[in-house]
């Protein structure tokens, strides 16, 4: 039986976890059972420099962590070697980096499930968020839409102004 100490750690550990899931905008389950050393270097580097919190978690803590913050959906997926990737803010960054890892390792590392505030969602739609652009692009794209109508504007101002210039000096 387990002593008294090492039940307080793990529940103290369960309720941190299931804080970190509460605040979480989402987030992404992986089995990281075919990345190599090296290879899981590079990828908790870019998950740390886009926000993103990653790391390896016992199935059972996870679970128990994930029923105290309400979501679920997640528990069919608990088998196996587990981590985590979530933010508190960006739902695009985690599945965007761990899916090139996916395509990278040719499917050894493979994403389990993820969750969007308290729903799980499927790998294949991870991976439609993982396709989305950026926020920054989807930023710029919808600011040129925007100015696209006022340039014509201008331009076509600019262009009957000529025109009338034109007339009044012939």
């Amino acid at each position: 039986m387990a002593s008294e100490k090492i039940l307080q750690t793990k529940q103290q550990y369960v309720d941190e976890l299931a804080a970190k899931l509460e605040k979480a905008a989402g987030g992404v389950i992986v089995d990281y059972r075919g990345i190599t050393v090296a290879d899981d270097t590079v990828l908790r580097k870019e998950l740390r420099e886009a926000g993103v919190e990653y790391f390896v978690v016992k199935n059972t803590l996870l679970k128990r962590a994930a029923e105290k913050a309400g979501i679920t959906g997640l528990d069919e997926h608990l088998e196996g070697t587990t981590a985590i990737a979530i933010h508190e803010e960006d739902i695009i960054a985690g599945p965007k980096i761990l899916f090139k890892q996916v395509e990278k390792s040719k499917g050894a590392f493979s994403v389990k499930v993820g969750f969007i505030g308290k729903e799980a969602i499927t790998a294949s739609v991870v991976e439609e968020y993982a396709k989305l652009p950026s926020k920054e692009t989807l930023v710029s794209k919808l600011l040129f839409m925007l100015q696209s109508p006022m340039q014509r504007l201008a331009i076509a101002a600019s262009e009957i102004a000529k025109k009338q210039e034109s007339n009044e000096v012939a």
